[in-house]
């Protein structure tokens, strides 16, 4: 799914992705897109970029393939 070894160091995205995947399931990844855009669009970068970081977590919560070192 992720081409690239993504971090994220922010616990607040991880918060985030938990309270969108509880409250839209599926459509999780679409709601935390749809919440960056209209913080772009109202220019809001520092929400912009939080809803960008929780959108990463949602595609890496979901990868089924286990990433990174072992340890």
């Amino acid at each position: 799914m992720l081409e690239t070894m993504q971090f994220v160091i922010d616990r607040d995205a991880y918060d985030g992705a938990e309270e969108l995947i509880e409250g839209w399931g599926e459509a999780a990844l679409a709601e935390a897109a749809a919440r960056a855009e209209r913080s772009r669009d109202l220019g809001n970068h520092i929400h912009y970029t939080r809803w960008c970081r929780v959108g990463r977590v949602i595609l890496l919560l979901g990868d089924p393939e286990a990433r990174g070192t072992l340890h």
